[in-house]
């Protein structure tokens, strides 16, 4: 019986000693996006979870932008981490969907008109079409 008592006082002591241990964590090296950030992946035998993780360019620029595929992986969404045509290929939707709203903002106002609200800041900066002027609700 006192073998058993003992036997966690051990087993909370030795894992007290080991939690003060300075720990090295090695993933593997899943991929790299365009901007050079790399991403790793930690798995383990006493892990439930898989653990994900990336490593800057410049290790000092933790807020720089994340391309939503890696992100999603990084957070557990997908289980695959994506490839580079993924990538590219949703990249050249982003880019002609831009184009799109442009070509969308010239139609509708013109490019002086659009070249002034970008200079504008605050409230004024938000897109307004004559189609939308009306408001039925507040006539006087």
């Amino acid at each position: 019986m006192s073998r058993e008592g003992r036997g966690i006082v051990v087993s909370i002591l030795k894992n007290f000693w080991d939690s003060l241990k300075p720990r090295q964590f090695r993933g593997t090296l899943v991929g790299e996006d365009h901007y050079g950030t790399k991403y790793y992946e930690i798995t383990g035998e006493g892990r439930q979870r898989k653990e994900r993780y990336f490593v800057p360019l410049t290790k000092e620029e933790f807020d720089q932008e994340i391309p939503s595929e890696w992100e999603s992986w990084l957070r557990g969404r997908r289980v695959t981490p994506p490839t580079k045509e993924e990538i590219l290929k949703n990249y050249q939707l982003m880019v002609s969907k831009k184009e799109n709203a442009t070509e969308l903002d010239l139609k509708h106002k013109g490019a002086a008109k659009i070249e002034q609200e970008k200079q504008a800041t605050g409230f004024h900066s938000f897109p307004v079409y004559e189609e939308y002027k009306d408001d039925p609700l507040n006539k006087k």
